[in-house]
C-alpha cells in the first residue's frame, strides 16, 4: 500500500478589502444604533446640498459625523465650530475612505436650549445686519385711520385690543387678518398677512400680536422670515407678543415693541390723544397770538389817530403829488438824455459800417489764396521732379552695381547644402550636393572630382 501525506498547515481566508469593510460596517450597525454622543463640534461645512459635514471631538479623541439635509431642515438652530453638543444617530463605515462616521438624525445644544440657541443665533445675525437699528425705524402715524391687526382671532389678545381700541378711538377703522399664532405654519400666515396689508394699502400701522406662552409657543414670532417681512414693510408695525417679560425677534425689528397687546392699543391711542394734546395747544396759542395783535393795533390806531400827519390828510396828498411830479420831470429828462445818447452810438455805428466794404475784403483775400495756392503748387511739382531725378539716378547706381550684371557676363555663384557661397575646393567633398545660380535660373549638381 502507497504512504498516505496529510497536510497539517491551516488553510488561509484572504479578505477583500471590500469584504472586510462591508464585515466591519455590519458589526457596527448591529450594535451601535440610536446612540447619544456628546462632544464639541469642529470642521463644521455645509455642503450646497444641504447636508452638514463636522467631526465631534472631546479631550483625546475624535469621530467624523453626516447629518443629512432631511436631518438638517429640522434643526432649530446652526452648528457650529466649538459648540458643545449632543446627537442622536447610528454608527456605521464610509467605505470609500474606510472610515466610521455617525450618521445624525438629532442635534441638541449641552446647558442651552435648541430653541434659545436659535433665538440668540438669529438674533446676532439679524442685529449685525443692521435691521435692530433705530434709525431705520419708523414713527407712528399721528392720526391712523386704518389699523391692521395680525392675530388669531380665537386668542384673547384681539378681544382686549379691540375693547380699548373702539373706546378711547371710536371712528378708527379695524382689519383684522386672522393668522395661526403657534405650531406649523404659523410664521408663513404671519408673513402673508404682513405683505397682503402693504400690498392693499389696507392698514396705516399694524400690531401684530397674540397672548403669553412658552418659548416654544411664541417660536413662530421668532422666525427669520417674519422678521424680515416686519424689517421690509413699508407699513409701521407694532410687536405685542406675549407678557412683559417675553421677548421675541418680532420685538426688536418692529418699529415700536409694546409689552402687551393692552398695551399695543393704548400706544396707537395715545398718539391720537397726543395729538389732540397738541391741536388744544395750538388753539390756545392761535387765540393768544390774535388777542395780542388786536392790542396792538387798537394801540398803533390810537397813535395815529392824535398824530399831526393824521390831522393834515389833504395837506400831506398834495405834497405827494407834487413830489410825484417832480420825480417823473426828472424821469423823463434822464430818459431823453439816454435816447439822444443811444441813437449818436447807432449813427457812428453805421458810418462805420458803410466804410467796410466786406465784399473787397473777400476779393483780396481770394486773390491772395489762389496766389498763395499756385505757389504751394510749383513748389511741390519742383520737389517731385528732383526726388524723382534722384530715385532714377539710385537705381542706376544699383542696376550697375547688381551681381546679375556679372552673371549676365557668364559667370556664376556655387552654393553648399546649407546655402553658403562656395569659394574654394576645400570645402567641398566628392559626392556633395550644389546649386549653382545662373543669371537665369539655378542647377543642382553632384561633385565627382575636383582640383586644386
Amino acid at each position: 500500500m502507497g504512504q498516505m501525506t496529510f497536510n497539517l498547515a491551516p488553510q488561509r481566508r484572504i479578505w477583500t478589502v471590500s469584504q472586510i469593510t462591508a464585515r466591519i460596517r455590519t458589526l457596527l450597525e448591529r450594535e451601535f444604533q440610536a446612540i447619544w454622543v456628546e462632544g464639541e463640534i469642529s470642521n463644521f461645512r455645509e455642503a450646497q446640498s444641504g447636508h452638514l459635514y463636522f467631526t465631534l471631538k472631546d479631550e483625546t479623541a475624535q469621530i467624523r459625523c453626516v447629518c443629512f439635509r432631511n436631518q438638517a431642515r429640522l434643526l432649530k438652530f446652526r452648528p457650529e465650530d466649538g459648540l458643545h453638543v449632543t446627537v442622536r444617530g447610528s454608527l456605521s463605515v464610509y467605505d470609500q475612505r474606510g472610515e466610521y462616521q455617525i450618521y445624525v438624525d438629532h442635534i441638541e445644544p449641552v446647558g442651552l436650549g435648541a430653541l434659545q440657541l436659535a433665538f440668540e443665533q438669529l438674533k446676532a445675525r439679524l442685529e449685525a445686519e443692521g435691521l435692530f437699528a433705530e434709525e431705520r425705524k419708523r414713527p407712528l402715524p399721528v392720526l391712523p385711520g386704518r389699523i391692521g391687526l395680525v392675530t388669531s382671532p380665537a386668542g384673547a389678545a384681539v378681544s382686549d385690543v379691540l375693547r380699548i381700541l373702539l373706546r378711547r378711538f371710536p371712528n378708527v377703522r379695524v382689519t383684522i387678518y386672522p393668522v395661526k399664532v403657534q405650531g406649523e405654519g404659523a410664521a408663513a400666515d404671519i408673513v402673508e398677512a404682513i405683505r397682503y396689508f402693504n400690498r392693499a394699502r389696507a392698514a396705516d400701522v399694524l400690531i401684530l400680536t397674540r397672548g403669553g406662552g412658552s418659548l416654544e409657543d411664541l417660536w413662530a414670532f421668532n422666525e427669520e422670515a417674519v422678521a424680515r417681512a416686519i424689517a421690509a414693510s413699508e407699513i409701521p408695525t407694532i410687536s405685542a407678543v406675549g407678557h412683559e417679560t417675553d421677548f421675541t425677534i418680532a420685538d426688536f425689528v418692529a418699529d415700536v415693541r409694546a409689552p402687551t397687546p393692552s398695551a399695543a392699543a393704548e400706544i396707537v391711542v395715545r398718539t391720537r390723544q397726543e395729538f389732540d394734546t397738541h391741536l388744544r395747544h395750538v388753539e390756545r396759542q392761535l387765540f393768544d397770538g390774535i388777542r395780542m395783535r388786536l392790542l396792538r393795533a387798537r394801540d398803533d390806531l390810537r397813535e395815529l389817530a392824535t398824530s399831526e400827519a393824521f390831522r393834515r390828510p389833504v395837506e400831506l396828498l398834495r405834497q405827494h403829488r407834487q413830489a410825484v411830479d417832480e420825480q417823473t420831470a426828472l424821469l423823463a429828462e434822464l430818459l431823453g438824455d439816454r435816447l439822444d445818447r443811444a441813437r449818436q452810438r447807432v449813427a457812428v455805428a453805421g458810418a462805420r459800417l458803410a466804410a467796410f466794404d466786406l465784399r473787397a475784403k473777400l476779393a483780396a483775400l481770394q486773390e491772395r489764396l489762389s496766389h498763395r495756392a499756385g505757389d504751394l503748387a510749383a513748389r511741390i511739382e519742383r520737389l517731385l521732379t528732383a526726388k524723382r531725378r534722384r530715385l532714377e539716378s539710385l537705381m542706376l547706381k544699383l542696376d550697375e552695381r547688381s551681381p546679375l550684371r556679372v552673371l549676365e557676363r557668364g559667370y556664376a555663384v556655387v552654393y553648399d547644402a546649407a546655402g553658403n557661397v562656395v569659394r574654394s575646393t576645400e570645402g567641398v567633398a566628392i559626392g556633395d550636393e550644389l546649386a549653382i545660380q545662373l543669371a537665369r535660373g539655378r542647377l543642382g549638381v553632384e561633385v565627382k572630382g575636383k582640383e586644386k
